[in-house]
């Protein structure tokens, strides 16, 4: 039996996490979580998760998208997306591929959306 697929969720707010591991792990997903930008590219470097989820806003404005150039700095080729209360009005905001972007999720996040899009992208090795 092989190990379930690991999601790194990287945000602030305990109660996301908390939300966001029931629905993975009901998903047949492992999760790890950070609480910020730093300890996360710490677990993901620690963890080598198969996929990232990563809050925009945490600590501070946008160190959603500076976690994500870090991630892209140090070699990751895993699915990235970002999860946001602004999502929507930020997807047609941003270019996601020049992010590194699989994909931005809107807060409350649908969980059989995020986990038919985590399938999706995982089976697609993107």
């Amino acid at each position: 039996m092989s190990d379930p697929t690991k999601i790194l969720y990287v945000d602030d707010d305990q109660d996301y996490l908390d939300n966001m591991r029931v629905i993975l792990e009901a998903g047949g997903y492992a999760m790890v979580e950070a609480h910020g930008a730093e300890e996360g590219l710490d677990v993901f470097r620690d963890e080598e998760p198969d996929a990232v989820l990563v809050d925009l806003m945490m600590e501070e404005i946008d160190s959603g998208t500076g976690f994500v150039k870090e991630l892209l700095l140090i070699g990751a080729h895993v699915p990235v997306f970002l999860v946001s209360s602004v999502g929507e009005s930020l997807a047609m905001n941003i270019d996601t591929a020049e992010l590194g972007l699989s994909g931005v999720f809107q807060k409350p996040v649908d969980p059989q959306t995020l986990l038919l899009t985590l399938k999706s992208k995982l089976a697609a090795g993107v």
